[in-house]
């Protein structure tokens, strides 16, 4: 039995870990759970999983779930500390880290010092924080299992890899639903036709940056801390039906990728029960009536969440995190209504050139970066 603590578990991510739970009662059990502040749907996941202790960052909103909870014998924690308690203190084998933001950063490091492996779905602690990160799980012999389709894919093409040298990681891409579409079409863009992904289901805000190609950008940053290889190594494939997940090119050509149907509760179930394939509730890939596969080059031009990345990317130190951060920022201006989606790009361009790069942040740099970064653009009247 495999004793879980999960972080973000209101969220889509978290949901369908719980989906995975479900489904194997027998090896997978709840210790933990914890979210920012839906303590709605926080009490119901309580109530049926009976962790040890609740997380609710949002002080005031712990405050009342612990009031709901009195009935039962589950401890309610607050605030950091209580995302950290949760991630730490309650014996659990592996830590699940499916929050949005960088709220994720503090209890991920104080998981991997305390020697719980990591499930992580949160994109922003490898791209602010890799640096930091991968060199204190290696200390630690702890392991980082991806659960983003890509970076799982990725990570079991190299199963079995020995010596084998990579030449490539493809990471693909569906392109989202502005592929096609010109630089003056997109300044017509509404929120609606942004959360209208043509092949996943995610939150809002990863649904707009995955829109917006950003979340290739970070997917990008991630693979590069997550395997250990330079940028050049990695390249992005636009593959729009959503079946390839991602590739590793051997140094002698061969290449594995992983196929399978759009269904994140794939790739959470195999770090949740890595190394071993469990059955799951995922359809089978119809070979026959899909008939074929098609790729396209990533749309740089128009669609520069990419582009921006990896020259955040090469920049290297702080400037992953500014980039992050202008995105955090921009991303929820344009789902409140009050910039246009084309801004998203020049919020997070123009932050960038304001920013002059450290080069080797600690946490508290990258911490008070994210804020500075808040404030630039805020400043910069979008």
């Amino acid at each position: 039995m495999k004793q879980i603590a999960l972080l973000g578990s209101t969220g889509s991510i978290g949901r369908q870990t719980l989906d995975v739970v479900r489904l194997h009662p027998d090896l997978l059990k709840i210790n933990a759970l914890g979210c920012c502040s839906n303590i709605e749907r926080l009490e119901a996941q309580v109530r049926e999983f009976r962790p040890r202790i609740a997380a609710v960052y949002d002080e005031a909103a712990a405050k009342e779930l612990k009031g709901k909870l009195a009935d039962t014998d589950v401890r309610v924690a607050a605030g950091m500390d209580g995302l950290i308690e949760m991630c730490t203190a309650a014996g659990a084998d592996l830590d699940v880290m499916a929050n949005v933001g960088m709220i994720g950063i503090r209890p991920t490091v104080a998981a991997i010092e305390a020697g719980c492996e990591i499930a992580l779905a949160n994109k922003e602690t490898c791209v602010t924080a890799g640096h930091l990160i991968m060199p204190l799980a290696r200390e630690k012999g702890v392991k980082i299992l991806p659960v983003d389709s890509e970076h799982s894919a990725i990570f079991q093409s190299l199963q079995g890899r020995a010596d084998s040298g990579i030449r490539r990681i493809l990471l693909t891409a569906s392109g989202g639903p502005f592929r096609k579409m010109t630089s003056a079409e997109l300044e017509g863009v509404t929120v609606e036709q942004a959360l209208a992904h043509p092949t996943w289901t995610m939150g809002p805000k990863i649904t707009i940056d995955s829109a917006s190609m950003v979340n290739k950008g970070l997917e990008v940053m991630e693979a590069r801390w997550l395997f250990d290889v330079d940028v050049d190594q990695i390249e992005v494939v636009v593959q729009p039906q959503s079946v390839i997940h991602s590739m590793v090119e051997y140094e002698d050509g061969s290449v594995i990728a992983q196929l399978g149907v759009s269904d994140m509760r794939i790739p959470i179930q195999y770090a949740l029960t890595y190394p071993t394939h469990l059955a799951s509730p995922a359809k089978s890939l119809d070979f026959a009536a899909l008939g074929r596969l098609e790729f396209e080059a990533p749309p740089n031009e128009v669609l520069r969440g990419l582009p921006l990345a990896i020259r955040a990317l090469r920049a290297g130190g702080s400037m992953p995190c500014v980039f992050n951060a202008a995105n955090e920022w921009a991303n929820a201006r344009f789902l409140q209504g009050k910039i246009r989606f084309p801004r998203i790009y020049d919020v997070i361009e123009m932050a960038m050139e304001a920013h002059k790069v450290c080069m080797n942040p600690s946490l508290e740099e990258i911490l008070s970066i994210e804020q500075e970064t808040y404030e630039t653009c805020e400043r910069a009247g979008y």
